[in-house]
């Protein structure tokens, strides 16, 4: 493939419906060796990146008063940093337990199947749905998994409330009747939830230029791709409240490296009236709704887009899945890893003797990217147009932009593809943006090698910190968060 087959920033920024003639306020320091894979990865982490740090300036100017949208720069050692993050971080020089022992690839009785049992009430239905004890040993589960057929496992697995997907290829799953599904959807779902008056938000003024500033963010999300995009919203200066069911908490490093900037709170809507009180205060003055759980999964809590806008006309409602809202598999669990596996990623970046992966969780980090971009440009058409907004990306969606071959993941890349700045890295430095190159490609001199410069420390109430800078940057924005991670819910259910 080809750089100029691969995503381009100018394709999600359209889709995102931003002006294309912004695209030459973005420029790109091209460094070869980052995120390398057989797939454009780096294209996808850069493009994902490079359209969230134009919205965030374009939202910034508009809100400061400004004539021109600020310049914006994408550096793909940041930005290669930044898509593992989870890697880097550090805990008083600990590294972060990432995949559960369970969580893996097995050998079936004709392919291969991934499993994710990271969280115990899914290892619990694992284990259940194989008719194991719990704390069956890996090899008890491979001997199991062995004499079965993947999409056995697969569907068995699933019906169990737990999470397995069989190994495809492409061709498989664009037979598939989800994948036929996700290839017909945009990148990211995006539209109008009846009407209000324009939104109104004071003006901007300071150093740094923080465009979500002033805003409420309620944080319904877990994992990787929905706290990404939380965690960006925190940067560009939003109140970010994550709120979790007590009974449910993120795994502890997981939270630490999504949690920047953002206060974690617990309220059980289940348990009585005055938890579901207190959601509904915050609720009452919030901006935006980040949901990431599967798609229908929070409705009975009258927390689907429609009924939000119905009790908070004007809001901003971002809804991430990993499969869709739509098709046989729209109601399904799913994570990067078992995304890589259905899509057929895991067949691309594999070999004969084993299926193979990405070398970052680049579908939840390329998505939690274009998330934060749909919600900053949902609130900037807000101050014209008013009315409540959705946007929806899909892991499976932002897979199909990366696998598809071409500019756009589905019928080639816009007209409006054009020419931003592209910046080759050398010796570390970077040179001023060449003239009439094209905005995503480019022929990079010098190596990633050393994430340092893109890594940073802090003291925290969760110890001393290592961890990834943000990669959105553009003139006159923050470089870092506001604040470190604290621990999970310890914070009081409150807007600051």
């Amino acid at each position: 493939m080809t750089h100029s087959d691969a995503p381009t920033t100018a394709f999600a920024w359209t889709a995102l419906g931003g002006d294309p003639r912004l695209l030459p306020r973005l420029s790109t320091v091209v460094r070869s060796g980052a995120l390398e894979a057989r797939l454009p990865v780096r294209e996808l982490a850069r493009a994902s990146v490079g359209a969230c740090a134009l919205a965030a300036a374009e939202l910034g100017a508009r809100r400061a008063g400004l004539s021109e949208v600020s310049e914006v720069r994408v550096d793909d050692g940041a930005v290669a940093t930044a898509f593992v993050s989870e890697r880097h971080l550090l805990v008083d020089g600990r590294a972060p337990v990432t995949f559960a022992p369970l969580s893996r690839f097995w050998r079936t009785a004709d392919g291969w199947v991934r499993t994710h049992a990271n969280y115990p009430h899914h290892r619990a239905r694992l284990l259940g749905a194989l008719g194991l004890p719990d704390g069956a040993s890996a090899e008890a589960v491979a001997g199991c998994l062995a004499e079965r057929p993947a999409v056995e496992v697969e569907d068995a697995v699933y019906a169990a409330g737990g999470l397995a997907v069989a190994l495809r290829t492409p061709e498989e799953w664009a037979r598939h009747e989800q994948g036929a599904a996700v290839a017909g959807q945009p990148l990211v779902e995006r539209g109008a939830l009846g009407s209000a008056v324009p939104r109104r938000l004071p003006p901007l003024a300071g150093d740094p230029l923080s465009p979500a500033a002033g805003l409420r963010v309620l944080d319904l999300t877990r994992v990787i791709a929905g706290p990404v995009a939380t965690r960006t919203l925190a940067l560009l200066g939003a109140d970010v409240l994550r709120v979790d069911p007590p009974g449910l908490p993120e795994l502890a490093d997981q939270h630490t490296d999504t949690g920047f900037g953002k206060r974690s709170a617990t309220l059980d809507l289940t348990a009585g009236r005055h938890d579901r009180q207190v959601f509904e205060e915050l609720l009452a003055s919030a901006d935006v709704v980040v949901t990431g759980y599967r798609p229908g999964a929070l409705d009975r809590f009258g927390l689907s887009a429609e009924a939000l806008a119905e009790r908070r006309p004007g809001i901003v409602v971002g809804q991430l899945s990993a499969w869709g809202a739509y098709g046989p598999w729209g109601g399904r669990r799913g994570f990067d890893s078992l995304v890589q596996v259905a899509t057929g990623i895991a067949s691309i970046e594999g070999s004969e003797e084993k299926p193979g992966a990405l070398p970052a969780q680049a579908l939840d980090h390329g998505t939690g990217y274009l998330l934060a971009a749909g919600v900053l440009r949902a609130v900037t058409e807000g101050l014209d147009e008013g009315g409540a907004r959705f946007v929806r990306p899909a892991l499976a969606r932002t897979a199909a932009w990366l696998t598809a071959g071409d500019g756009a993941g589905r019928g080639g890349a816009p007209a409006e593809a054009s020419r931003s700045g592209t910046t080759t890295a050398a010796s570390g430095s970077a040179e001023g943006p060449s003239e009439g190159s094209y905005s995503d490609s480019g022929s990079a001199e010098a190596s990633y090698g050393d994430p340092a410069p893109w890594l940073a420390e802090a003291d925290s109430a969760l110890g001393r910190l290592r961890y990834a800078l943000p990669p959105v940057s553009f003139a006159g924005g923050p470089g870092d968060w506001s604040r470190p991670p604290g621990p999970w819910g310890a914070d009081s259910p409150r807007w600051v």
